[in-house]
């Protein structure tokens, strides 16, 4: 059995290996999440809540230590990934506070005395999570999740298995009862067989559209729930009428926050031409400025990526913009050291055809497209499988507003990069997944709704 491997994407060298689970293991704890759900979903919601604000308060207290952790095993910037603790902990705390309301049975009028629909949890959810966010993919959806009364059994990319074990420790800290939240060490084959079994009956994928389909076969053929949460090639569009010096400064975090490896980063730039070249001088003149380097100092802003196979992947994306005529204002790429350090790349005259514009860019790569007219910025942005976010940026609300309207996306920012937030649902449209995590729409996607009628 291959050993699952944790490595510093700084150095490039292992720092623990770990046994993946066995059929036993991973039997036992099924029944563990079975058992724990039947008690958990009978919880008063306000104890519930309270563990949920005690996990809160946990994650604060540790906030700098699972920092760290994150920084370690997969490379993110120390200031970035104290950051994701922290607003883990803000999700947390939103839905302790509003848990006992979402699930409140809503009233409706009908020929009976009295007539409700009621929430009811679903049971064990399979949570399979990506590596870019390592605590906040999988705390996001545990929030909403476990506060509705469900369980979690975690599939955690196996590029970050210390920190999927130290959220299994942080639950059993912070007082959740055994089996409420628990990581399998196990690799992805076998997480796609489990959709099977009876103990699952739901699932929340975060990760490719290609994978996700997969998900989406397995959970329908087995009559499962399932979530998907897909990724994105999401555009910023800067129109004539936008100030251009913030959209700019904006642009450049947007593209290069955990070094570009972001869903819903900004990775495509479709700006007018009237303003084209001052947002691109103003964009590359800031990118200049990034500081490359270890992810453990507070002062770098773009650590390593990953794992050399995304490096890779760039590479052919960018050589195929170049080829099909794509103008180099930044050079970037590889970097010549020790760890899986690729610097920010910037290229003007981008057209359709080119996989940074039909791809996923993984990376801190941006494409600039310059545009006519405000349709052609609409039909440029939609022009794409993916459908996550996006940005506009115009003086005018209500014409950017309007425009928000025309996009195929799950989310749209007018004049800043868009957040998540746990009071707003999230989540996207074609290629980018189906259904909502977070907010009401999250908290319900794994309820069951049941229609009752009293005479």
């Amino acid at each position: 059995m291959t050993l699952i491997s944790s490595i510093d994407p700084t150095t490039g060298k292992i720092i623990k290996q770990f046994q993946p689970h066995s059929k036993e293991q991973i039997n036992a704890a099924l029944r563990k999440a079975d058992n724990a759900f039947s008690e958990w979903k009978e919880l008063e919601v306000s104890e519930r809540s309270k563990l949920l604000s005690d996990l809160s308060q946990l994650l604060r207290s540790k906030k700098q230590e699972l920092g760290e952790l994150i920084t370690l095993e997969m490379g993110k910037v120390i200031k970035q990934s104290v950051a994701e603790v922290v607003k883990c902990a803000d999700t947390f705390d939103y839905f302790a506070a509003h848990a006992e309301e979402l699930m409140q049975p809503e009233e409706a009028e009908t020929d009976a005395a009295r007539s409700m629909v009621s929430y009811e949890p679903m049971g064990p959810v399979l949570a399979i999570k990506p590596w870019n966010f390592p605590f906040w993919q999988v705390l996001s959806a545990a929030s909403h999740i476990l506060a509705a009364g469900n369980v979690m059994l975690l599939k955690h990319s196996s590029y970050v298995p210390m920190c999927a074990l130290k959220m299994e420790e942080l639950f059993l800290e912070a007082g959740f009862p055994e089996g409420v939240f628990q990581t399998l060490l196990i690799d992805g084959s076998t997480a796609s067989s489990l959709i099977s079994r009876d103990e699952i009956k739901a699932v929340s994928f975060t990760g490719s559209d290609i994978a996700g389909k997969k998900v989406a076969e397995l959970a329908a053929r087995n009559m499962k729930k399932f979530v998907l949460e897909l990724g994105g090639s999401d555009p910023f569009i800067v129109l004539p009428d936008a100030n251009v010096e913030k959209a700019a400064t904006v642009a450049v975090p947007s593209r290069c926050i955990n070094a570009g490896q972001t869903c819903i980063a900004a990775k495509r730039f479709i700006v007018a031409q009237e303003v084209a070249e001052d947002f691109t001088n103003k964009f590359v003149e800031l990118t200049k400025k990034l500081k490359l380097g270890d992810p453990m100092d507070k002062n770098t802003d773009i650590g390593p990526l990953v794992r050399e196979e995304q490096i890779s992947i760039l590479e052919q994306q960018v050589k195929d913009a170049i080829s099909k005529g794509a103008k180099v204002l930044l050079p970037g790429g590889r970097v010549e050291r020790e760890g899986s350090f690729y610097s920010p790349t910037v290229l003007a005259d981008a057209t359709p055809g080119m996989k940074v514009m039909t791809e996923e860019t993984f990376g801190p790569v941006a494409p600039i497209v310059t545009v006519r007219n405000e349709q052609e910025a609409i039909d440029v942005a939609n022009n794409t499988r993916f459908g996550l976010g996006a940005s506009i940026w115009t003086e005018d609300r209500e014409k950017g507003t309007a425009l928000a309207r025309q996009l195929e996306t799950g989310m749209v920012a007018i004049n800043a990069f868009f957040r998540p937030e746990a009071c707003m649902p999230f989540g996207g449209v074609k290629g980018s997944g189906m259904g909502r995590e977070m907010a009401k729409h999250g908290f319900y996607e794994f309820m069951h709704l049941k229609s009752v009628k009293i005479y």
